[in-house]
């Protein structure tokens, strides 16, 4: 391991944490109305990400997710009181797939599954805010989007290495948070213009 992944790889930490102070603010303000579901999933898959980056050795690349997994769960238990309210069906069978894909890595019980299952069910958490943020656009702090961005482009650069194992997860939540970011951004205007 060199120097440079230690850097980077705190470099993540630090954006990652300072990235979510906004978030919580709004969140105390009523400006930011989470959505339990996904920020529980999230937390959930993050942990089994990070795990599954420990042990394929992605050394400080792994620590954003680490802390990734700690923050969504903080998350989750404010949006269980100042979050979203409007639980759908659609979120429903999002939070019954992510659970029952999480069992299903329990019966693979291999690393790579386990990413590729948690990969996905991510995106399935995901749907709920997605959903909601696609129509109320203006209850998301998008910097904490961004700034997540920033840290997860981090983490994958600061990984010891480099494998499907451990650049999924990550390579994918940076996919998925930038979709997010350009969908709000297109919707914020969409709004604002009418």
């Amino acid at each position: 391991m060199t120097d440079y992944h230690v850097v980077l790889g705190g470099l993540a930490v630090v954006i990652g944490l300072v990235s979510y102070v906004p978030y919580f603010r709004d969140i105390v303000r009523g400006a930011t109305k989470p959505h339990p579901f996904s920020w529980f999933v999230w937390g959930f898959v993050s942990g089994i990400a990070f795990l599954a980056q420990i042990v394929k050795d992605g050394g400080p690349g792994a620590w954003a997710t680490g802390i990734t997994s700690i923050a969504c769960f903080v998350i989750a238990a404010f949006a269980f009181f100042r979050g979203e309210r409007g639980i759908t069906k659609f979120d429903w069978v999002c939070f019954i797939g992510a659970m029952a894909g999480i069992v299903f890595w329990r019966i693979t019980n291999e690393p790579l599954s386990a990413v590729i299952i948690v990969t996905i069910v991510d995106g399935l958490g995901f749907a709920p805010t997605f959903r909601k943020a696609y129509l109320k656009p203006y209850e998301e702090t998008l910097s904490t989007y961004v700034l997540s961005l920033l840290k997860w482009g981090l983490g994958l650069i600061a990984l010891t290495s480099v494998n499907l194992t451990t650049i999924l997860f990550p390579g994918a939540i940076f996919v998925m948070n930038l979709g997010f970011v350009v969908m709000v951004l297109i919707r914020r205007r969409q709004l604002s213009s009418v």
